[in-house]
């Protein structure tokens, strides 16, 4: 009796055919996933980018009520005599 034994040949998990189908819908899933992490990107800068403008926008609505409440005062001292 000998103690070599011939290996076996591993036991296929798939089909050749659900192989490439099971590789096709990796390839389809990557590349949605692809896709989807893009878009998300592109609305993570479009978001910043609005909160930039919006700052910027409120940031001249201040410089305008500013001046404005300066012209108010000074209006108001010449009409007034002290």
């Amino acid at each position: 009796m000998t103690l070599f034994q011939t290996p076996q040949p591993a036991a296929l998990t798939r089909p050749d055919v659900r192989d490439r189908e099971g590789t096709a819908m990796l390839l389809h899933e990557a590349l949605a996933r692809s896709r989807h992490q893009e878009a998300v990107a592109a609305a993570r800068h479009h978001a910043l980018i609005r909160q930039f403008t919006a700052g910027r926008g409120w940031a001249l609505l201040a410089r305008y009520a500013t001046r404005r409440a300066e012209r108010a005062r000074a209006t108001a001292a010449t009409v007034r005599p002290a």
